[in-house]
């Protein structure tokens, strides 16, 4: 069997995220039945994690197994790319070691999260738009004390599938890009719901309801209750996924 990572995008306004599920349209779905079009079978995708309804990839991995070698990924992509909708673009598919898997090799994610002050007509699509005034430097002063832990149920969706809501930050932090702020996380791991429960508890930083030690609190209470409300799906971009480059190196059987 060969094992092959898909690279794609997609913008998530029309999807109810990524994973398959019985009542809406997901990515996985679509791109399961874009493979099965064209390879005229059944092709099951694993993605390398779960996007909520309405946020967006600027960059996913997700792999399947194909019994014989693909002679040319190039055209396959390309194949799938006159199949799939507009909102969804694969970049390219590419062969690695049939053990390879999408979501557990991974060694960082990266998301943004797109946030604005000001009314504009051609961004309010993809950006978060707040009413009340904010600190953005309290916001970011409290973003290392995010390094400081690693049980993150308080940010979680509760009753999930998950071992353990242990996950090591290596970055987070706010950025101003014109009129827009753009707030990056990096992390080994996410759980379900995360990034924007942690962008809703800063905003209330922000507006002054919470304090640095506040923020403690809500991570040590590993109660999801005691922290912010959610910050809106579509906002939020799936922007990087790392992997081991030995994935990449295939043995051949002689």
């Amino acid at each position: 069997m060969n094992r092959y990572f898909i690279y794609l995008a997609y913008n998530g306004a029309n999807y109810c995220g990524w994973q398959v599920q019985p009542n809406g349209v997901t990515v996985q779905q679509t791109l399961e039945e874009a493979l099965a079009t064209y390879l005229r079978r059944e092709v099951p995708v694993t993605g390398a994690g779960r996007t909520d309804a309405g946020v967006h990839a600027r960059l996913m991995v997700a792999h399947f197994d194909w019994e014989e070698p693909i002679a040319d990924p190039a055209f396959l992509a390309d194949k799938l790319n006159r199949i799939l909708p507009k909102d969804i673009v694969v970049y390219r598919i590419v062969p690695v070691r049939s053990d390879a898997h999408a979501r557990f090799d991974a060694t960082a994610r990266t998301y943004r999260y797109y946030l604005t002050e000001k009314k504009d007509p051609f961004t309010y699509e993809w950006v978060y738009r707040v009413h009340s005034r904010l600190d953005f430097e309290a916001m970011n002063a409290v973003c290392p004390i995010l390094y400081d832990y690693l049980d993150f149920t308080s940010f979680s969706k509760l009753h999930t599938d998950v071992k353990t809501n242990n996950c090591r930050i290596t970055h987070a932090g706010w950025e101003k890009q014109g009129e827009i702020w753009v707030f990056t996380i990096t992390a080994d791991r996410f759980l379900r719901n995360m990034v924007r429960a942690i962008v809703g508890t800063i905003l209330e930083v922000g507006r002054g309801k919470l304090t640095p030690e506040g923020f403690r609190r809500v991570i040590e209470s590993k109660d999801r209750g005691e922290a912010g409300t959610s910050a809106p799906g579509h906002a939020l971009f799936l922007e990087n996924i790392v992997y081991p480059n030995d994935i990449f190196e295939l043995t051949i059987d002689s």
